[in-house]
C-alpha cells in the first residue's frame, strides 16, 4: 500500500500485552501498516512514557498508560480523543466505571485493553491437608495464621508472597489498598501527608513481619511478573494481587498449580473501603502523534470484541482480556473457562475510587491518588519502605523520612489548592 505507516507502540511486558503483540500481524495484514513494538518492564514503561509525552517528543504513535495518567494527561491536552472508533465499536458496552475514568469534559482519552482489581489467590490443596478453610471474606489476621501454617521453607514452600519492588505502581499498589483497609490514608482533607500515623505503622510493621517470616526471599526484586511466577510454579500458599493474574495462573499451559487454585476477595483489616484497587491498562494516541487514523485503527482493533474473540479462539478462552466489556461476560465460552469471572466482574465494579479510606479525603482513587505530583510521591514512598523490608532502616524511621519529604513536595507543589 503506497500509504502504509509503521507505528510504534510503547507498552507492558504483562501477559496479555505479549499476546496482543503475538496477533498484532493479522491487523498488519488487514489494513497493510506495521508495528513496531517497544515492550517494557512497568516502572520502565512509565519512565519512559512520562518523559516522553511531556516533553512532546513523539517517539510513540500508541501508549500504555494506566487509569491513573488518562485523565489528567487528557485534561493537560496530551492525548488525542479516542471517542470516535465508529458506531461499531459499541462504546455503551464498555463497561461504565471503567469508561467513566478515562473521560474528562465528556471526551475519552484512551480505551480499556484490561481492568483488573485486587484479590486473594490461594493452593487449596495446601489448605485441605493443613485442614484450614479459607473464608470469604479474611483479614489480615487470618492471613498470618494461614501464612505461619503454610510456610515450609526447606521446600521452598512461603506461605504468602507479596510485591515489594519499589514503585508507585509496584510495591505501593498493594500496599495503598493495605494501608486503606488498616483506616489510613495518604493525606487528610487539608492535604496535610499522614504517612507517619498509626494505621501506616500498623500497616506497614505487618507487611514487613508476613514477608521477612513467610515470604520468598529477594522480594525486594519482586513485582506482579516475579510473583506470578512464583506463585505459577508452586512457591507461593496465597498470593495478594491483580484480578488479571487469574487468566494465567488458572491457564494449565502457563501454570503448574493451574488445577489446585481457588480465590476469595482481597483481605481487609478495620474497614472494606479502598481494600482492593480499581485499575485499568488502555492505549492511548499522544497528542503528538502524526500517524492518527493509523493509531485509531489498531486501538479499535486491539479492543473490539472481535479482538476478545480472537485472544479465545486462539489463547484459550481462560486468557481473554477482561475486565473491559459487558458482552466478554455474557461469552459461554469464557464463562466456562474462567472460574473466577464473576468474582472479578463483582471486585471490578464495587471498588470505589471516590470513597477510597474509612476517614474523609480530598481525593479519589484507591491505590493512586489521582494528582500529577502522585508518580513521583509514591515512588520515594515505596523506596522507603522497601529499604525497611530488606533491613536496611525500621519501619518509624521509612515513615518518618517519607512524611518529611511528602510535606516538602506538597509545599512546593502549593497543596492544598
Amino acid at each position: 500500500m503506497a500509504d502504509a505507516e509503521e507505528l510504534t507502540i510503547a507498552t507492558v511486558n504483562n501477559g496479555d500485552m505479549i499476546i496482543m503483540q503475538k496477533l498484532s500481524p493479522e491487523w498488519e495484514k488487514e489494513t497493510g501498516n506495521k508495528v513496531n513494538w517497544v515492550v517494557l518492564e512497568e516502572n520502565v514503561l512509565r519512565q519512559k512514557v512520562t518523559t516522553d509525552i511531556a516533553t512532546k517528543s513523539g517517539q510513540y504513535d500508541i501508549i500504555t498508560i494506566g487509569g491513573y495518567e488518562a485523565p489528567i494527561w487528557g485534561k493537560q491536552g496530551w492525548l488525542a480523543p479516542v471517542g470516535d472508533l465508529g458506531a461499531d465499536y459499541d462504546y455503551d458496552d464498555l463497561l461504565a466505571p471503567i469508561k467513566a475514568g478515562l473521560t474528562v469534559d465528556g471526551k475519552l482519552y484512551a480505551v480499556p485493553f484490561y481492568t483488573e482489581s485486587s484479590f486473594t489467590l490461594y493452593r487449596k490443596d495446601l489448605f485441605d491437608a493443613a485442614g484450614i478453610k479459607m473464608p470469604d471474606e479474611p483479614t489480615y489476621d487470618q492471613i498470618k495464621q494461614y501464612a505461619a501454617k503454610l510456610t515450609d521453607k526447606s521446600k521452598e514452600q512461603y506461605g504468602l508472597c507479596l510485591r515489594g519492588k519499589p514503585g508507585w505502581g509496584e510495591n505501593m499498589a498493594f500496599l495503598g489498598t493495605m494501608i486503606n483497609s488498616y483506616g489510613g490514608r495518604w493525606f487528610d482533607m487539608d492535604w496535610k501527608p499522614q504517612i507517619n500515623s498509626e494505621p501506616w505503622k500498623k500497616a506497614i510493621t505487618d507487611y514487613v513481619e508476613l514477608m521477612t517470616k513467610y515470604g520468598p526471599p529477594g522480594v525486594t526484586a519482586n513485582g506482579f511478573n516475579e510473583n506470578q511466577a512464583l506463585f505459577s510454579t508452586g512457591h507461593c500458599a496465597m498470593w495478594i494481587d491483580a484480578t488479571s493474574a487469574a487468566g494465567r495462573v488458572y491457564d494449565p499451559k502457563q501454570s503448574k498449580v493451574a488445577d489446585k487454585i481457588a480465590f476469595t476477595r482481597a483481605p481487609i483489616a478495620v474497614t472494606a473501603n479502598g481494600s482492593s484497587w480499581s485499575w485499568s491498562w488502555n492505549l492511548a494516541i499522544p497528542a503528538t502523534s502524526k500517524k492518527l487514523d493509523a493509531a485509531k485503527s489498531f486501538l479499535k482493533w486491539a479492543t473490539s470484541k472481535d479482538y476478545v474473540k480472537k485472544v479465545g479462539e486462539t489463547e484459550g478462552w481462560v486468557a481473554v482480556p477482561p475486565g473491559t466489556r459487558k458482552s466478554t461476560y455474557a461469552l459461554p465460552e469464557y464463562q466456562k473457562a474462567a472460574p473466577f469471572a464473576d468474582t472479578v466482574l463483582k471486585a471490578i465494579l464495587s471498588a470505589d475510587p471516590s470513597k477510597p479510606t474509612k476517614d474523609p479525603v480530598p481525593y479519589t482513587g484507591v491505590q493512586f491518588v489521582a494528582i500529577p505530583e502522585f508518580q513521583g510521591i509514591g515512588t520515594l514512598v515505596g523506596q522507603q519502605i522497601a529499604a525497611a523490608l530488606s533491613g536496611q532502616q525500621t519501619v518509624a524511621a521509612a515513615l518518618d523520612s517519607a512524611q518529611k519529604q511528602v510535606e516538602r513536595d506538597m509545599k512546593r507543589a502549593g497543596y492544598p489548592k
